[in-house]
C-alpha cells in the first residue's frame, strides 16, 4: 500500500518466500515499473530492519527442534554446514548472530550476491567455497525453489514440510524426500550421509 498497490494477501506472500526479494516483489506487482519495484523492496527491507531492532531474535524464530539439530551437526567434524537464502547477507548474519550461530555456518550464500532461487548459483559458490563435491552435499529447504536449486546444481534434497510448499510439491521440484519433523530431517541427513561415506 505504501508504493500505491493494494496489500497481497498474506498466503501470496508466503508462497513466495525464498525468492529474492526483487523478484518476490515483482511477481507480487508484475504490472508494476522498475521504480515501483525498487520503492517496495526499500520499503520491505526498512520495515524488515525496524523490526529486527525491536524484537531482536523473536524479529526471526526457530522452528521448534532448529537449534538442537543444527548444534548436533556443527559438532561433527566431517559435516560443513552452510546457507543458501533469499535473504540478504545482513539479515542472514543477524539471525544467526542473534540464535548464537555466527561460527556454525562455514559459509552463507545470499540473495545479494547472487541470482534468485531457483538458479543454482548461491549453491555453486557454496560448493565451491567449502571444497564440497556436488555429490556429497544436500540442500535442505522448505520450498519448492529450493528443491529446484538443489536439482540445478546436481544436489540432493530433502525437503521439510512445515514451510509454505506441501510435500507433493516439494517432491515434484525434486526432493529425494519430505521429512515432518525435526526427528525425521536428522535421520534423512544421516542416511543421506552414510551413503554418501
Amino acid at each position: 500500500a505504501t508504493v500505491g498497490h493494494p496489500v497481497p494477501e498474506p498466503h501470496e506472500v508466503l508462497t513466495l518466500l525464498g525468492l529474492s526479494l526483487p523478484v518476490l516483489m515483482a511477481r507480487l506487482m508484475p504490472e508494476a515499473d522498475a521504480a515501483t519495484l525498487a520503492r517496495a523492496v526499500a520499503v520491505h527491507k526498512a520495515g524488515f530492519v525496524a523490526l529486527r531492532q525491536e524484537r531482536g531474535a523473536a524479529a526471526a524464530p526457530l522452528f521448534a527442534g532448529a537449534k538442537a539439530e543444527i548444534e548436533r551437526l556443527a559438532a561433527l567434524p566431517e559435516v560443513l554446514i552452510g546457507a543458501a537464502t533469499g535473504m540478504a547477507r545482513r539479515g542472514l548474519d543477524h539471525v544467526l548472530e542473534v540464535h548464537g550461530f555466527d561460527r556454525a555456518f562455514v559459509t552463507r550464500q545470499c540473495a545479494d550476491g547472487h541470482p534468485s532461487k531457483p538458479h543454482p548459483s548461491m549453491l555453486e559458490a557454496a560448493l565451491a567455497e567449502t571444497g564440497v563435491a556436488p555429490g556429497r552435499a544436500v540442500m535442505i529447504g522448505d520450498t519448492t525453489y529450493d528443491m529446484e536449486m538443489a536439482a540445478n546444481a546436481g544436489l540432493a534434497g530433502i525437503g521439510v514440510s512445515w514451510g509454505h510448499h506441501g510435500p507433493a510439491d516439494l517432491l515434484a521440484a525434486g526432493a529425494e524426500i519430505v521429512v515432518d519433523d525435526f526427528a525425521g530431517l536428522a535421520r534423512a541427513i544421516d542416511s543421506f550421509r552414510e551413503g554418501r561415506a
